[in-house]
């Protein structure tokens, strides 16, 4: 593993942390990704092909792996770049025999950490809608 990516169970620790701050606030977001890890070192690649050149789909290394690849998961709390310094960013990388352990237990703490979720207000965006439906209609009555 990487020196960003946390061991699972430190992961799972500070995803529930993360939740947790998140339902305190008030308001605020998680947002959870996961994307197949497929980076291969520098070592493998091709040493004669030139930047310029474009693979054929059946020389792209990843397309058809020899063995199942690692999950990397990421979350974070959705700070913008002015507030960079409150930004919290954890990651972790599943291997492809731990994937559901993993899914379970992510599932539990997912679970969890959105029961105290409410719904959006979007009273004002139905009032305004509804507003704007009604100066339409008369407006079509005038011509």
């Amino acid at each position: 593993m990487g020196a960003d990516h946390l061991p699972i169970d430190e992961f799972f620790v500070r995803l529930a942390d993360l939740f947790d701050s998140r339902r305190k606030a008030d308001h605020g977001s998680v947002f959870l990704t996961q994307k197949r890890l497929s980076h291969v070192g520098i070592g493998s690649q091709d040493l004669d092909s030139s930047p310029g050149t474009k693979k054929l789909p059946d020389q792209l290394d990843d397309l058809h792996p020899t063995s199942p690849l690692p999950v990397l998961m990421r979350a974070t709390n959705g700070k913008s770049k002015e507030k960079k310094n409150e930004k919290i960013k954890l990651s972790t990388v599943v291997q492809p025999d731990a994937l559901e352990a993993f899914y379970a237990r992510y599932a539990d703490v997912c679970k969890l950490g959105m029961q105290g979720l409410r719904k959006r207000d979007r009273s004002g965006r139905k009032k305004a809608k509804a507003k704007k439906r009604k100066v339409g209609a008369e407006g079509e009555k005038r011509v």
